[in-house]
């Protein structure tokens, strides 16, 4: 599955819309953002129970700040509308796709 833009506008529809949403915070000018960028599309090419999506912070600074996103990059995950999931900081996509099973199976 390819991943997304989002934005504002279509935040809630798309939260409301389905059932595991994995968000990637993230900056052009954050190197670690760039270098887990591949980590990120590549995990989304695994999962198709899941839709991937990355948000520019610094086009989107509101809805960051109503997230809470302090650092970038961030990974947050929603499962039935609910955010189960959010640190900061680049992981693997063995942990992603754990992270997308544990929600799933609502070990949250």
């Amino acid at each position: 599955m390819s991943v997304i833009e989002l934005n504002k506008k279509i935040f809630n529809e798309t939260i409301e819309n389905n059932d595991t949403v994995v968000i990637d915070f993230w900056a052009p000018w954050c190197g670690p953002c760039k270098s887990f960028a591949h980590v990120f599309e590549n995990a989304a090419q695994q999962n198709d129970s899941a839709l991937f999506a990355k948000i520019n912070v610094d086009d989107e600074k509101e809805l960051a700040s109503e997230l809470k996103i302090s650092a970038i990059p961030t990974i947050v995950i929603f499962h039935k509308k609910k955010q189960v999931y959010a640190k900061p900081g680049s992981i693997s996509i063995n942990k992603i796709n754990e992270l997308i099973q544990n929600a799933q199976n609502e070990k949250y």
